[in-house]
């Protein structure tokens, strides 16, 4: 039996092509992945995200444990609503899951995990509490959905939808949040451009979704919303990055504090594991298709070695195919690559991600 978020019965009123994503039954879209596509890029779109898990950690020094479970450094949380992203990480340094975390209070952050990971992550973060702070509460909350609403326009049509709460979130910066009524609204994202991620009872999800639909919100697929996180640069758990990869090899590494006197899990590994790997963005400049798991020639000769495209897919909003890869540490951005498409060496040029951001192409 596939798990359903609360709003499942609302993408099937709306047609949307369901697919078992990780076990959950989801839309993959509702008529047109590449109409989802540009709506986000141009106005507004919404995504059910109720598949990832909200873990509340609560009780007396939170921000000591969370302090050495993660890569991140949770004292640079300093604002109640601000949110960090970081990784949590195994001994050995491989990524458990990237997540985001809030600091609400001095005895209360709130995680957001993915969704294919939230059990193994839940069973991690106990176990270490276990260990070094019993006392602490890890609350998982499925009593919680949570709804992205994304675009240009995302932010004016939220305020449309819920009277009042303009005037609590206007000012909020990126990885800002706010508790209004009974939503938590947080301005993050998984698309690029700007808008809110929004907390929120599971009773009230399906109304919510049907008056942002009203305000001319598009719903949008996970289609739509691999093709906007590819566009900006944005990792995949399971595809860029997984326990077999360290965050520096995974274009993380601004998500990991080395300098602070902090220790943390997977800090050691880190320290002592040369650097052999990069992830990159690839243009291809021939036709086709760029896919996860083909094979990047970084020369001619392979005296650099060989690398992997770990996402990749046709970029709507260039226009071309585009892709993350990783590839030797000493390639550069420039370089001509070969990626092997069906026996054939396709030429592809390697550039600096994002490729788009708030609907500009950077490449």
């Amino acid at each position: 039996m596939l798990k359903m978020t609360p709003l499942n019965q609302v993408h099937r009123d709306m047609n949307a092509k369901m697919v078992d994503f990780g076990g959950w039954d989801m839309p993959l879209h509702y008529g047109s992945q590449l109409d989802e596509h540009h709506k986000v890029r141009q106005d507004a779109g919404m995504f059910d995200v109720s598949h990832m898990l909200v873990v509340d950690v609560e009780g007396g020094h939170v921000r000591d444990f969370l302090r050495q479970l993660v890569a991140n450094n949770v004292d640079k949380l300093t604002v109640p609503g601000k949110a960090l992203y970081t990784c949590m990480l195994k001994p050995d340094g491989g990524i458990i899951d990237d997540l985001i975390i809030y600091f609400l209070s001095e005895s209360w952050f709130r995680l957001v995990v993915n969704a294919g990971t939230a059990d193994k992550d839940v069973a991690w973060i106990t176990s270490q509490r276990d260990k070094s702070a019993p006392d602490l509460e890890i609350k998982p909350r499925r009593d919680l959905a949570m709804i992205a609403v994304q675009g240009p326009t995302a932010r004016t049509k939220v305020w449309q939808v819920i009277p009042g709460a303009q005037s609590i979130t206007e000012n909020l910066k990126q990885f800002q949040s706010a508790v209004f009524d009974q939503y938590f609204i947080a301005r993050t994202g998984y698309t690029g451009e700007d808008g809110f991620e929004i907390i929120l009872p599971v009773t009230d999800a399906a109304d919510f979704w049907k008056k942002l639909y009203s305000a001319g919100v598009a719903p949008a697929g996970l289609g739509a919303r691999d093709t906007l996180r590819l566009e900006a640069g944005m990792n995949l758990y399971g595809q860029d990055m997984d326990e077999t990869t360290n965050p520096l090899e995974s274009g993380l590494a601004w998500t990991v504090d080395l300098k602070s006197e902090r220790d943390f899990i997977g800090k050691q590994a880190l320290l002592q594991t040369p650097i052999k790997k990069q992830l990159i963005g690839l243009l291809l400049l021939d036709k086709g298709v760029l896919r996860s798991h083909q094979r990047v020639i970084t020369r001619h000769d392979n005296s650099q070695g060989e690398g992997e495209i770990t996402s990749g897919g046709f970029s709507p909003t260039i226009g071309q195919s585009i892709a993350l890869a990783r590839v030797p540490a000493d390639v550069t951005v420039g370089d001509e690559v070969h990626v092997l498409v069906r026996d054939k060496q396709l030429a592809a040029k390697v550039v600096k991600y994002p490729f788009v951001r708030n609907g500009q192409i950077l490449i």
